[in-house]
This record gives structure tokens, C-alpha cells and sequence, in this order.
């Protein structure tokens, strides 16, 4: 499956099982670099509520950002303003 179709199938879901607006979960790890911590952080409001935890070895941080997302869209384009941030994992 490409990622135009992920994207397609997790707006197709979100449609279904959601009711809007949604105080939405979005989790990443990235490398324990402060410009790439710095570029995630950079893409959400400042409602938003961003918490972080390292990895045991140091390596990585996972980054944990709650916000209200008004629509399925939205939180699709909130993934694909995330894809040219390197080294970054989205779940």
C-alpha cells in the first residue's frame, strides 16, 4: 500500500468512527536531535498539548501531541506536512 492510499484509508476511517471536532492523538519518534524536535513542534498550534519522552539509550524521543482537529483532512495534512521531516516515524 503506498502512502496516498494509507492516507486515503486513515480519512476513510476517521470519517466513519469519528464525530468532529476530535481531540486528536498524534504520536512520533524521531531522533534525540533538538532541530528535528524543534521542526515537529514547529507544525502545531499553540493549544496543542506536546509531551516527550526519551528513549533508555538516548537515541530517540517519542513525541506525543494532543490537539482538536476539526476534520479528517486536517489531520491528513497534519501527516503529510510531517513527511519531509527526516528520520521521523509516525504511529
Amino acid at each position: 500500500m503506498n502512502r496516498d492510499e494509507q492516507f486515503e484509508k486513515l480519512r476513510e476511517t476517521l470519517n466513519k468512527e469519528s464525530n468532529w471536532p476530535l481531540l486528536y492523538m498524534f504520536k512520533f519518534i524521531i531522533p534525540a536531535e533538538n532541530r528535528q524536535i524543534a521542526l515537529v513542534e514547529s507544525k502545531f498550534s499553540d493549544e496543542a498539548v506536546i509531551t516527550e519522552k526519551q528513549s533508555f539509550n538516548g537515541k530517540y524521543i517519542s513525541i506525543t501531541v494532543k490537539e482538536v482537529m476539526l476534520d479528517a483532512d486536517s489531520i491528513v495534512e497534519k501527516y503529510k506536512e510531517m513527511d519531509g521531516i527526516e528520520g521521523l516515524m509516525a504511529f
